[in-house]
């Protein structure tokens, strides 16, 4: 087929999405979590559907024989190939471009979209999405939205990356009129109409390199989100986020938040409260005071104001902003505190599983016993600079996990005279060891925090295990007082 009978092809492959999918041979591409909620949809709608996955263990079984019931075909191949006759390709996020079978479909023009980019074309009539991304602060800032929009009277919710997948959130019998949609550089990548009302870039910094490439490429595809006629809203403290936007084409108008007081056209913190002056009047309108914002430092309180800016943007008056923070709960694993031992605080944010990440934690403490480490996916830099300006905050460090030496030549190269323990055990019962090395390290006043700038994978099953494991050590250690 010629490339413009391939173009042609794909194009009426993905037409006929907004007529319905009864006929249409559909290959999805993975059964992660987002894979077997668009096979069952499909297949119930009609569409003639083959599941393949790389993987074949107990859980894929698991799911194949689910959806076998549900008369979907279920292969599971290391080296899963392209069946014949196939209309189109539903990728989950992982799957990197260059994969085989998904470069044999834009080969032949077979169009190659993700969830995402399905539920936005299966949504129903009149349905905005308020949406949110960046590297760190978006599960945050999404359930801060919806809590915001739910006080201002709307029936919304909040979808994506988030635990309710897009595609089950826009398939609910009674639809909602607004999503606070939360996205991955992953989801954006395979997207190619999505078109929010109102959307942020949080921040950017380098992650997910292994499936980019490049930062370049990592802020490309974050950048999607701001489409035509998109309210793009921006991070003004973060340099890549405002340049995107700045460079977003046909964006209906560019809104920034900042830590500091806000100019004209933008949200920001000034005399303790958070004020819009993009919505509002000249004088700017009082949305909630910094207090209200849960839990407390200078991230979260950015995200409330991305948050805010998108309710803003879709008419959310300022009192249904306050009472939205004020109905905010935080998820678990962000910043929580466990427990006060000792006078020592110990807070559990295993969710910090980047430098960028573990950076704002650190920030919003004065004096930490810093627990770090695990499997590190960006460069030594990254953790330089991380080490470099927290350094005179630090206490103590415990460093544990499989690539603990990078925080510990971080360390000897920026923070020398910080004492340090090494956990060389690298099983999941270490955490007794750790908790028990940083309550020695701190003193009334300090605060133990679990950030630990990498991933959890080394020793844990995610990182939800990682920050249930140090909570129960710090319970065990508060028994011991």
């Amino acid at each position: 087929m010629r490339a413009g009978k391939q173009h042609d092809a794909a194009e009426a492959a993905l037409a006929r999405l907004g007529d319905g999918v009864a006929g249409l041979r559909v290959l999805v591409n993975g059964l992660g979590i987002s894979g077997p909620p668009v096979a069952r949809l499909l297949a119930a709608r009609g569409a003639l559907v083959t599941a393949v996955d790389g993987r074949d263990d107990d859980a894929n079984r698991q799911v194949a024989g689910d959806l076998a019931g549900l008369g979907i075909t279920v292969e599971l191949d290391p080296a899963p190939k392209l069946p014949a006759g196939t209309d189109l390709v539903i990728t989950t996020p992982g799957w990197r471009p260059g994969t085989p079978l998904l470069t044999d479909a834009a080969a032949v023009g077979i169009p190659v979209i993700g969830d995402v980019e399905l539920a936005w074309r299966l949504r129903p009539p009149r349905q905005d999405w308020l949406g949110v991304t960046g590297t760190n602060g978006k599960t945050t800032t999404v359930l801060m939205l919806a809590a915001m929009l739910t006080a201002a009277g709307h029936h919304a919710i909040a979808a994506g990356n988030v635990g309710l997948s897009v595609v089950d959130a826009v398939t609910e019998p009674e639809p909602y009129p607004v999503l606070a949609v939360e996205l991955s550089s992953f989801q954006l990548y395979w997207s190619c109409s999505v078109r929010p009302f109102a959307a942020v870039v949080l921040n950017i910094a380098a992650h997910h390199l292994d499936w980019h490439g490049d930062i370049g490429s990592y802020a490309r595809a974050k950048g999607r989100i701001y489409a035509p006629g998109t309210v793009a809203v921006c991070n003004a403290d973060d340099p890549r986020s405002a340049g995107l936007a700045a460079t977003a084409p046909d964006t209906a108008r560019v809104v920034a938040f900042r830590l500091g007081a806000p100019g004209p056209g933008e949200l920001g913190v000034d005399g303790g409260v958070l004020l819009d002056r993009a919505f509002g009047d000249q004088a700017g309108a009082v949305l909630a005071d910094v207090d209200d914002v849960r839990p407390q430092g200078p991230h979260n309180v950015a995200d409330a104001l991305a948050a805010a800016a998108l309710a803003r943007a879709y008419g959310v008056p300022p009192e249904a902003v306050r009472a939205g923070l004020a109905a905010f709960r935080p998820e678990p694993h962000r910043m929580s505190l466990v427990a006060r031992v000792g006078g020592v605080d110990y807070v559990n944010d295993s969710k910090a599983s980047n430098p960028h990440a573990a950076a704002a934690a650190l920030a919003s403490y004065r004096s930490v016993v810093w627990i770090a480490g695990g499997l590190f996916r960006g460069s030594d830099a990254d953790v330089d600079r991380l080490v470099r300006a927290n350094a005179p905050r630090l206490r103590g460090v415990v460093a544990l996990g499989a690539d603990r030496a990078v925080i510990l030549r971080s360390l000897a190269r920026h923070a020398p005279d910080v004492p340090v323990v090494e956990a060389v055990r690298t099983d999941t019962g270490v955490m007794d060891q750790v908790v028990a090395e940083a309550a020695r390290l701190a003193a009334p006043g300090d605060t133990v925090l679990l950030a630990p700038a990498a991933q959890s994978f080394d020793m844990f099953r995610n990182y939800p295990a990682r920050g249930d494991a140090f909570a129960a050590a710090v319970g065990r250690l508060a028994e011991q007082q």
